[in-house]
């Protein structure tokens, strides 16, 4: 790590990444917490249930055309105008909101603002290999994203701080927007100081292929047939984009219960503060299953343990609703975030253990799609099905029962997958960029 940090082009680019998911966070914070804990903005479940899809979905559905920009132009030019644009996008963000604007065009113009993001993650990952060496690769690609996470999540409190000094209402939220829309344009400052072609493409490559977007959808369709051949890999990937379904549903859910129903105090607070300790608790959780689901696996089935693990998420997703304390709902959400995570776990191993390498990248730009358009899905569906409370035993029963079946079938039919031939898991190991320069997979 010592040699990467010695380098100025790479340290240049690490600027460029941590000044922008710095700003990313700081963005993210400002629109969940506009929509969502706004005294000025009382916000319908739909506006809501859209919100989330401006985030989530314009990474996926413009992960696999973004190779198209970056391989025809000087990927430095990209990350500049990329950012400058997101910039001065948010300055009318912020403007819409400090005016009182409504919802929707707000949400549009963050939509703007996100979709651009994917050009400038897709360029970050494609310039890589020129500003480090082949044997630097694995660490400059784990160690670069990790710390833009983190980053990104000093963002998010810096965000919320920032909001608690200058106001809780659209002012506020403007605010914080404006500090993003001055990261970013740092950012952009920073992707300027490399010379044009710096970060590729390389021209003078003979091998290299110009993609089209013909060219990008046949390849997504090849992926699909692959996946069609491969059924094991196909009911995977099924599998866990129905339980994202669930997860969808219980995200809105909770947002509902924290913002308008829960009575939080001491350890466990309601309100904005609260759910930060639900995403806390989500992630803890997520860590064990990445510590427990390898050796679990290797004492029994694939088969059995998702099977366990979805009918552990079909008995405490209800409880929800049947004690609405906000400590309880902490721990539901340490447990529901480690079953989750060790289901992905096993997915992602079936996923890479069955498909043909050829075709890895385009079925994990085929799960990315799939994975944040059930989420959607699940959202959309709490939405419509949801109170204002966040409290419904219709919905939460038909989750659990939901669980119930999908644990049924994947008991039933993964064995005749040829589930139980396919090696232990092991965590799984990430392609970190590939020919499109996409970061591959959902987290």
């Amino acid at each position: 790590m010592g040699g990467l940090l010695r380098r100025a082009d790479f340290r240049r680019l690490f600027g460029v990444r941590l000044t922008g998911q710095f700003g990313d966070g700081v963005f993210q914070a400002a629109l969940a917490g506009s929509v969502l804990f706004n005294p000025d903005r009382q916000t319908e479940p739909v506006a809501v249930a859209f919100g989330f899809a401006v985030l989530l979905l314009p990474y996926s559905l413009l992960g696999p055309f973004t190779g198209i920009l970056l391989d025809r132009y000087p990927r430095r030019n990209v990350l500049v105008w990329a950012n400058v644009t997101r910039s001065v996008v948010l300055v009318g963000v912020a403007a819409v909101l400090w005016a009182g604007g409504r919802t929707w065009p707000f949400l549009l113009l963050a939509l703007i603002a996100v979709a651009v993001n994917r050009f400038i993650l897709g360029g970050l990952s494609a310039g890589m290999p020129h500003v480090a060496r082949n044997r630097e690769l694995i660490t400059a690609n784990a160690f670069s994203p990790t710390a833009g996470t983190v980053v990104l999540t000093i963002g998010v409190g810096a965000a919320v701080g920032l909001r608690s000094v200058v106001d809780a209402g659209d002012l506020g939220y403007a605010v914080v927007l404006l500090v993003a829309s001055a990261a970013y344009l740092i950012s952009a400052v920073l992707a300027g100081r490399f010379p044009v072609a710096a970060l590729g493409p390389d021209r003078d490559d003979p091998t290299a292929r110009l993609e089209t977007v013909g060219s990008v959808v046949r390849g997504m369709v090849a992926g699909v047939r692959h996946l069609s051949e491969r059924r094991a890999a196909a009911f995977a990937l099924l599998t866990v984009g129905l339980g994202r379904i669930g997860f969808g549903v219980t995200t809105l859910a909770l947002l509902l219960l924290y913002r308008n129903t829960l009575d939080g105090g001491g350890m466990f607070p309601s309100g904005d503060t609260g759910l930060g300790q639900v995403v806390l608790a989500t992630g803890l959780g997520a860590g064990l299953a990445a510590l427990v689901t390898p050796g679990v696996v290797r004492r029994i089935s694939r088969r059995t343990w998702m099977t366990a693990l979805l009918i552990l998420l079909a008995v405490v997703w209800p409880v929800i609703v049947a004690v609405p304390t906000t400590a309880v709902v902490v721990a539901v959400a340490l447990v529901g975030g480690w079953a989750s995570q060790g289901i992905k776990i096993i997915v992602d191993a079936a996923v890479q253990s069955e498909v043909d390498d050829v075709y890895r990248g385009r079925v994990f730009a085929l799960y990315d799609m799939l994975f944040n358009v059930c989420v959607v899905t699940g959202l959309l569906i709490a939405a419509f099905g949801l109170p204002d409370s966040g409290r419904s035993w219709p919905v939460f029963l038909g989750l659990g029962v939901g669980h119930l079946v999908l644990a049924a079938w994947v008991a039933r039919w993964t064995d005749r997958l040829g589930w139980s031939r396919v090696s232990a898991v092991t965590p799984p190991a990430r392609v970190f960029f590939d020919s499109s320069g996409r970061e591959p997979g959902p987290d």
